[in-house]
C-alpha cells in the first residue's frame, strides 16, 4: 500500500469513531464492565476526540510533514506495550507504525483490551491488508523495535529487557496549569475540563496549579461545578473520600467543594480527587520555560501556547514526552 491509501485508512477510522452504533454503545458498556474508570461517556469522548483528530485535512497536514513517507520501506517488526490508563491511549503509536509501513507487535493494555480491540477490528474491516500488519501478542519476540509506556517502576524493566533494540520508553509524566487573576468563568471551566476528563488519570491531566501569592479559588469552584458529574463513578468517590479522610486525620489544610480537594503541595502529582496548587511570583514567561524543562511534566496549560481546555485534545502531530514518533519509526 502506498502512503495514499494507508491515509485513507485512517480517514475513514476517524469517520466510524463518528457514528453510535449499536456496536459501538456494546462495546463501550462491555470496556466498563472490565475498566470502572472506562465510564461510556468518557470513552465516548475518546472516539470523538479521535474522530475529530482524523479528518482528511488533519492526516493530510500530518503527513506532508514527513516527505519520506512517500519512500518504499523495508517493514520492521515493532513492538507496542500499551498503557490502558485512559480510553485508547496506544492509538497513536499503533497509527504512526502503520502509517509509516511497518509491522505491528501489539501487547494490549489488560486496562484497554475492548476498545483497542474493537479499532484494531474496525481497521481490519477497512483494510485487510493492512489490518494484516497488526497482530496481538501475548509476548513480544522476534521484534526489531519497541515503543513501550508504562510507569517509572516498568520503565526499569522496559529498559533492562528492551533497551538492545532501537526504542522510546515513557515513564510517568503530569501536567500543569499556571493561573492570574484575570481568567474569566469561561476560562476556568474549560481548566476544569483538563482537570477531570477521565477522571484526571492521563499524562495530560492538570494535576497541579501555580497560583499568584494570595490567589482566591472562589470563582474557580464556582466555574467547576458541572464536573460534579465525576462523583457518578464509585471508584473516583472512593478516591475522594480516601484522601480527604487521611488528610483530615492529618490535620493537613484544604479547601473542599465536595468533589475536588485543593491542597498546597509542592508535588506535580496529586492522587484522584486532589488538585495541588503553589503560590508563585516568578515572572510567567519565566516560569513557562522552567516547567516546559521538566522531564515530568507533559503540558504547561498557560492559556496561551496551550488554551484552557486543550490538554486532552492533542493534535496527531503533538508527540508523548516532544519524542517524534514517526521520525523514530522513519529512521529504523
Amino acid at each position: 500500500m502506498n502512503i495514499e491509501q494507508r491515509l485513507q485508512v485512517f480517514v475513514e477510522l476517524g469517520k466510524i469513531l463518528s457514528e453510535v452504533t449499536e456496536e459501538s454503545v456494546a462495546t463501550l458498556q462491555t470496556a466498563k464492565h472490565k475498566n470502572g474508570w472506562f465510564n461510556p461517556d468518557q470513552s465516548q469522548l475518546a472516539f470523538t476526540n479521535w474522530s475529530n483528530a482524523l479528518t482528511a485535512e488533519n492526516v493530510k497536514h500530518w503527513v506532508a510533514m514527513y516527505p519520506e513517507l512517500n519512500n518504499t520501506i523495508t517493514p520492521k517488526k515493532v513492538g507496542l506495550i500499551m498503557a490502558g490508563n485512559i480510553p485508547l491511549v496506544g492509538l497513536h503509536d499503533l497509527i504512526s507504525v502503520l502509517l509509516t509501513g511497518h509491522n505491528a507487535v501489539v501487547k494490549l493494555s489488560s486496562e484497554d483490551t475492548t476498545l483497542m480491540s474493537y479499532i484494531i477490528s474496525k481497521i481490519k474491516r477497512i483494510s485487510p491488508e493492512l489490518g494484516s500488519r497488526i497482530e496481538i501478542a501475548e509476548r513480544l519476540s522476534d521484534i526489531e523495535a519497541v515503543i513501550a509506556t508504562g510507569s517509572n517502576n516498568s520503565s526499569r524493566y522496559f529498559e533492562a529487557y528492551f533497551g538492545k533494540y532501537p526504542n522510546i520508553i515513557r515513564k510517568n509524566r503530569t501536567s500543569v496549569a499556571i493561573l492570574e487573576v484575570n481568567e474569566s468563568s469561561t476560562d476556568l471551566r474549560k481548566l476544569g475540563q483538563d482537570i477531570f476528563t477521565f477522571y484526571g488519570l492521563g499524562c495530560r491531566n492538570v494535576t497541579k496549579l501555580y497560583v499568584p501569592i494570595g490567589y482566591n479559588f472562589n470563582l474557580f469552584y464556582e466555574s467547576i461545578i458541572d464536573c460534579a458529574s465525576v462523583l457518578d463513578n464509585i471508584k473516583y468517590v472512593h478516591n475522594y473520600d480516601y484522601h480527604k479522610t487521611l488528610f483530615l486525620l492529618n490535620s493537613q489544610q484544604l479547601l473542599d467543594n465536595e468533589f475536588l480537594l485543593v491542597k498546597e503541595d509542592a508535588n506535580l502529582r496529586s492522587p484522584i480527587g486532589v488538585i495541588h496548587y503553589e503560590y508563585t511570583s516568578v515572572d510567567k514567561k519565566e516560569l513557562v520555560k522552567k516547567l516546559n524543562k521538566s522531564e515530568e511534566i507533559q503540558c504547561v496549560v498557560d492559556n496561551q501556547q496551550l488554551k484552557f481546555g486543550e490538554a486532552q485534545n492533542p493534535q496527531l502531530w503533538d508527540y508523548a514526552d516532544d519524542v517524534d514518533t514517526l521520525r523514530f519509526l522513519l529512521n529504523l
